[in-house]
């Protein structure tokens, strides 16, 4: 279903079919609704993506790019829009939600610029044994097909951006699934980029239910790539199902925090606490737990404490906060069965612990163990554990226990230290001196074990949603 026109087009439909009502985070308000769309109406998509590939993918590159050049200006005239629609739809404060704007409008352009240069490149056989210089292949990229960009509720238009506009520029057509919380912003986006001369049926949007439609997409045999980012769980299901279909998946974390005893800790407090708390840890980077040398620990846990006391939190409608509500009861709940388990436990409260409905105010735990839950799962909310370890070696042997590998950070003074611990580390990318986080967008990244499949960043998202044909050329028969 594509989105020119979106809200004429559905009252053409169905009257019987259903909708979704979309809830702020923020005061439980109706905000508006989407479609709950049928697995025939997620197939009409489908087709009409494949059916649109054949023209799209022949589109010379430099008109595919101006297209993102448009989007990416148009993006920006509707920033304050947008960043009211993203502070109500899934709770952002200002700040950070007018960020997710401009970021995503570098993105776009940052996109098209790089797929201007790659390029194909040639072999000569006689590099090779036994070859000579009258064989020789043409490499060349060509787009896979049709791409399923699956996005998550916490970066509803950067995150979605950074899986369409790759596939779109590379010549793919995609079908659009956004998490329900953040289907508007998705429905947005995609009038944007058809503002900005995208043809119908290049970029289809499909809303509604996972338990309804989900399986039903990520099966059709018609899609030919998966970009997710999401949970592990449901992550883990759709390579089940999906077979023989090529993956880029960024999945759950357990970002680690290393704090040596050489380290500046004042610094390293300020970057822990922000890294772990912003928009409420909702974001697979966040900071979400330290391991500290027992040596340093008491007088790092000082400026935690001093840090986190300057966090902000309440309603970003009424001002500007660090810590929002969460996503959801269900997600609140969650977050608050791992606080009262570390609690039941013996974890020592070190500042937080409380609740008013969905805002949990930020929480510290030091002397958590490792049979408490919080020092495993990921919580998504705004509670860090401290794990005390002896040196360097216990923490990077715990940091590698953990069934996830996104991203740590190495607090320390010494360069070697850290090449050394960042050369163990079973994680895609190791911050030096830095908190957990993603970016810049023209970086790799990505997760290993359980935290994903494949690279992202700009160049490798365009390279994994495109497939290398040779062509070898024998000059002499």
């Amino acid at each position: 279903m594509n989105t020119n026109n979106y809200d004429k087009e559905q009252s053409h439909k169905d009257e019987s079919r259903q909708s979704i009502q979309i809830r702020s985070p923020l005061d439980d308000s109706v905000i508006g609704e989407v479609l709950a769309l049928s697995k025939e109406d997620v197939n009409s998509a489908i087709q009409l993506a494949k059916e649109t590939f054949a023209t799209w993918r022949n589109v010379p590159l430099n008109e595919r790019a101006e297209v993102l050049y448009k989007a990416a200006n148009l993006l920006l005239e509707e920033a304050d829009r947008l960043t009211v629609l993203l502070m109500m739809e899934v709770g952002k404060d200002k700040k950070s939600a007018h960020s997710e704007i401009t970021r995503t409008a570098d993105f776009i352009r940052f996109t098209a610029d790089t797929a201007k240069s790659i390029h194909g490149e040639s072999i000569q056989g006689d590099t090779f044994s036994g070859f000579n210089k009258e064989k020789f292949a043409v490499v060349t990229r060509e787009p896979v097909g049709v791409v399923l960009a699956i996005s998550p509720f916490n970066y509803p238009i950067n995150l979605a951006t950074s899986k369409i506009a790759p596939a779109l520029v590379a010549g793919n057509t995609v079908v659009f699934k956004p998490a329900t919380t953040g289907s508007l912003c998705g429905i947005e986006l995609v009038k944007v980029f058809e503002a900005a001369g995208l043809p119908k049926g290049v970029l289809n949007i499909v809303t509604g239910r996972g338990s309804e439609i989900g399986d039903y997409v990520v099966t059709h045999p018609d899609i030919n790539f998966i970009n997710f980012t999401g949970s592990t769980e449901v992550g883990s299901g759709i390579s089940e199902k999906a077979h023989m279909v090529p993956l880029l998946m960024e999945l759950g974390g357990k970002d680690a925090a290393i704090v040596l005893k050489d380290a500046d800790l004042a610094f390293a407090a300020k970057n822990i606490i922000a890294g772990a708390f912003s928009y409420s840890g909702q974001r697979c980077t966040a900071v979400k737990r330290i391991l500290v040398v027992n040596e340093v620990a008491d007088r790092l846990i000082a400026y935690l404490k001093e840090e986190i006391q300057k966090l902000e939190v309440g309603n970003p409608l009424e001002k500007q906060v660090d810590v929002v509500p969460l996503i959801s009861t269900k997600a609140a709940d969650y977050v608050w069965d791992l606080i009262e388990d570390a609690k039941a436990k013996g974890a020592k409260l070190i500042y937080g612990g409380t609740r008013e409905g969905n805002l949990i105010f930020p929480t510290l735990f030091d002397y958590v163990t490792t049979d408490m839950r919080v020092a495993w799962e990921e919580p998504f909310g705004p509670v860090l554990p401290i794990l005390r370890v002896n040196n360097a070696d216990e923490a990077v042997d715990l940091a590698n226990q953990s069934e996830y590998g996104l991203q740590s950070s190495v607090f320390t003074e010494n360069l070697s230290d850290a090449f050394h611990i960042a050369s163990r580390l079973e994680v895609g990318t190791v911050q030096v001196n830095n908190k957990t986080e993603r970016g810049p967008d023209h970086f790799p990244f990505l997760g290993v074990k359980k935290s994903g499949i494949g690279t992202q960043g700009i160049r490798y998202s365009i390279e994994a949603m495109t497939r290398v044909k040779a062509t070898v050329i024998n000059l002499s028969h």
